[in-house]
């Protein structure tokens, strides 16, 4: 990785600009994102604009992560990994909270700027030192377990080989 110095370091402003790296992780979080739904209590009451709906104090609305970021609606072929629609001269075409794996807004994830750049990093890492194949075991496309409200898979089977 050209990136990186002798040593295998990386200078944290280097990080920040790493365009593809981004959208990798961006779409890779559009994908299979930690949560698959979000919920939140309603402060007032609040009427949706024209709609003829009504929250009303203390009601729960749950917001559907998952279902938002597999929308045709939203994101053009949405089960393919494209990375592309994240990069800097693409993201203006995403509809504003439509891209929420962290939340969006006052009450989005504190942690997000740290997660991101961790796994930043932690790839960098990883992708200077092996190269990932995939194996006869590899399961396309990857089996998602079912549960309460976070996403996991079910294995993850891969070649690794050492880079030169």
């Amino acid at each position: 990785m050209s990136s990186m110095d002798t040593n295998g370091e990386i200078d944290y402003e280097v990080l920040t600009k790493l365009p593809f790296l981004d959208a990798v992780i961006a779409e890779t979080l559009r994908l299979h994102g930690p949560a698959i739904k979000i919920g939140r209590i309603a402060a007032e009451d609040y009427r949706l604009g024209g709609t003829g709906i009504t929250l009303y104090k203390g009601q729960i609305v749950e917001i559907p992560i998952y279902a938002i970021h597999h929308s045709e609606d939203y994101y053009p072929n949405p089960e393919k990994f494209i990375p592309d629609r994240f990069l800097p001269e693409n993201r203006h075409q995403i509809i504003p909270y439509t891209y929420l794996p962290f939340g969006s807004g006052p009450r989005n994830c504190i942690g997000m700027r740290f997660a991101l750049m961790e796994a930043k990093l932690g790839l960098a890492h990883i992708i200077r030192r092996f190269q990932f194949t995939r194996s006869p075991q590899t399961e396309v496309p990857i089996v998602l377990l079912k549960n309460s409200g976070l996403t996991g898979v079910k294995s993850v089977v891969l070649g690794i080989e050492t880079r030169d």
